[in-house]
């Protein structure tokens, strides 16, 4: 599958992966940053998100051999890989996977562990949206506020919504696939997974997915991790605190 992407700015290769329910656009802005440090960066859409192709089967070996399918015909190597979230799962999986094709991994608020599915009334939100009635952004933010209080998370996901034709409104994920899948996204990374190059993990501080209970797992998959908090955040820790995430994010890199 040919993932789409958005490449930023010349240099060494910077890939970033984006979590569930999101897109690489969501990364623009630090993109452009990164790029500015003397980077190419990637903002990539993972599979049945954003601009990327659609199809049933969706989990972390799947969306791993997509990047290895983008990589490759990039022609890249020596990739700095940051993720999100879910896209920190499928660059965890990468990178102990293939870790000849990255040389520093960077995986923002998410451990290694097993996720319970916490996704549903998200889910749930975004499949009630009826486009056969709402016409514009707002009604279709009043119609999720039903289901999701958070300002901001509904903001988030309404960045999936586009015009698939004219007066005619739609949703760019692939919904029926994310929903039919969505236990995958919690899934643990296989025990015997492995990457012994340059790691840093970074959690918000107010965020409850990097325990300090998962510190250990993190090291006996990521032996050479670093563990940052950056402050003032949550779980959307890169858009919550943009300055700290990025300037932990070049100190490490650099």
């Amino acid at each position: 599958m040919q993932l789409h992407s958005n490449i930023i700015g010349s240099g060494s290769p910077f890939i970033i992966l984006h979590g569930f329910l999101g897109m690489g656009d969501n990364w623009k802005t630090l993109g452009k940053k990164f790029s500015d440090e003397g980077y190419e960066v990637h903002l990539v859409d993972q599979r049945n998100h954003g601009r990327s192709p659609h199809a049933d089967a969706f989990d972390y070996e799947i969306l791993t051999e997509d990047l290895k399918e983008y990589i490759t015909s990039h022609h890249l190597s020596e990739v700095v890989l940051l993720g999100h979230s879910m896209g920190g799962k499928t660059a965890m999986m990468f990178a102990s996977k293939y870790p000849e094709l990255v040389s520093k991994l960077i995986v923002a608020d998410i451990s290694p562990r097993f996720y319970p599915v916490h996704h549903d009334t998200i889910l749930e939100g975004l499949s009630q949206l009826d486009f056969s009635v709402i016409s514009n952004r707002g009604e279709a933010d009043e119609a999720l506020s039903r289901y999701i209080t958070d300002f901001g998370i509904r903001q988030f996901l309404l960045k999936n919504l586009y015009w698939k034709e004219k007066g005619q409104l739609a949703l760019r994920l692939n919904l029926e696939a994310l929903k039919a899948n969505v236990g995958e996204v919690g899934e643990a990374l296989p025990v015997h997974a492995k990457f012994e190059k340059d790691t840093l993990f970074l959690r918000g501080d107010r965020s409850e997915y990097i325990s300090l209970q998962d510190e250990a797992l993190i090291k006996a998959h990521f032996p050479k991790a670093q563990i940052e908090t950056v402050s003032n955040a949550g779980h959307w820790l890169h858009a919550e605190n943009p300055k700290e995430f990025f300037d932990d994010v070049v100190n490490f890199v650099g």
